[in-house]
């Protein structure tokens, strides 16, 4: 299986990310970026797999 690559727009879009601010922070927290020259890419593996690893439930509270 060939590993697919994304720029980091269609990574932001894949993620429905708005803000490069949040992709910088998910690539400041490991997420790993590929520099192929002057152009920089992220495997989507990756980004499946760093989303896996970061992945938190929601802690819902009730009242009764």
């Amino acid at each position: 299986m060939a590993i697919e690559y994304l720029t980091f727009k269609e990574a932001m879009k894949y993620l429905g990310m708005k803000s490069p601010i949040t992709l910088r922070s998910y690539i400041d927290a490991g997420l790993p970026v590929i520099e192929v020259g002057k152009s920089k890419k992220i495997s989507k593996s990756d980004i499946d797999e760093f989303m896996s690893k970061h992945k938190r439930t929601a802690q819902h509270e009730t009242t009764v």
